[in-house]
């Protein structure tokens, strides 16, 4: 009798995001105020940092721990900010916006509706990690995209 182990987990992706932080313990509670994030497992060092974490935004799993040199894992912090921006729809960007704020996070980039038909913002968390924020509020034909860019970008110019 040969049990079939499934090669992704029930309840996780194909792809997750894996965060290096400063501080994973308080990552996990900020995303928790900001994103309604559920925790799921946590692993601590002997020192109580976070080897392995795992929290759970919406219908998917994040993972998390702490920097480490010596497994060259580093933070965002560390290397003076982060090349990767984390893409979150929800149900209510405004509510979830307003939420990221009030726990800590930075704007970047202020609410608007968008040509493409979301409703968008863009936060750093305290942690340096970059987040776009979306509501979907409008399905725009792909054929009217290229013009849509152009007049944006006529009145966003500099």
């Amino acid at each position: 009798m040969s049990n079939k182990i499934k090669p992704v987990p029930d309840g996780y992706h194909t792809l997750s995001a894996y965060l290096i932080v400063r501080g994973a313990a308080r990552a996990i509670e900020f995303y928790k105020k900001a994103f309604g994030a559920t925790e799921l497992m946590r692993l601590n060092l002997p020192d109580g940092k976070i080897a392995h974490g795992e929290f759970k935004i919406g219908d998917s799993i994040f993972m998390i721990s702490d920097e480490n040199p010596d497994w060259g894992s580093t933070s965002p912090e560390a290397l003076g900010g982060s090349p990767v921006t984390l893409h979150l729809y929800v149900p209510d960007v405004d509510t979830t916006f307003a939420n990221a704020i009030q726990a800590g996070a930075i704007e970047k980039m202020p609410l608007e509706n968008q040509f493409w038909g979301d409703r968008t913002c863009q936060i750093v968390d305290p942690f340096g990690h970059y987040w776009h924020i979306a509501t979907h509020i409008e399905d725009v034909d792909p054929s009217e995209l290229p013009s849509r860019m152009e007049a944006f970008m006529s009145t966003h110019k500099g």
